[in-house]
């Protein structure tokens, strides 16, 4: 399994622009084969912040869906930071 996972910082009067613009790219990522988790959503403490999750069930599909990605959006966020993290094994917390 992969794990993407980062952060958006974007205007806060255009947050809610910028996670529209993604509703349509979460659809699509969700119907791909291998993907388990694609959200975007907005950081309830910090008005200017978007967090990304996402998992895969592997590698090869992440590779698919990044060939595949294009999107087409009016606000840029001023930064960002996106991680991949390769996970050996998953467990129920409880």
């Amino acid at each position: 399994m992969v794990i993407v996972g980062g952060w958006f910082e974007v205007d806060p009067v255009e947050r809610d622009a910028f996670l529209a613009e993604r509703h349509e790219m979460m659809r699509r990522s969700r119907s791909e084969d291998g993907c388990l988790e694609y959200t975007f959503a907005a950081d309830p403490l910090e008005p200017g912040r978007v967090i990304l999750f996402e998992r895969w069930e592997s590698q090869a599909a992440l590779d698919a869906h990044l060939a595949a990605l294009s999107a087409t959006t009016t606000v840029t966020p001023g930064s960002a930071a996106i991680m991949l993290y390769d996970v050996a094994g998953e467990r129920r917390l409880r």
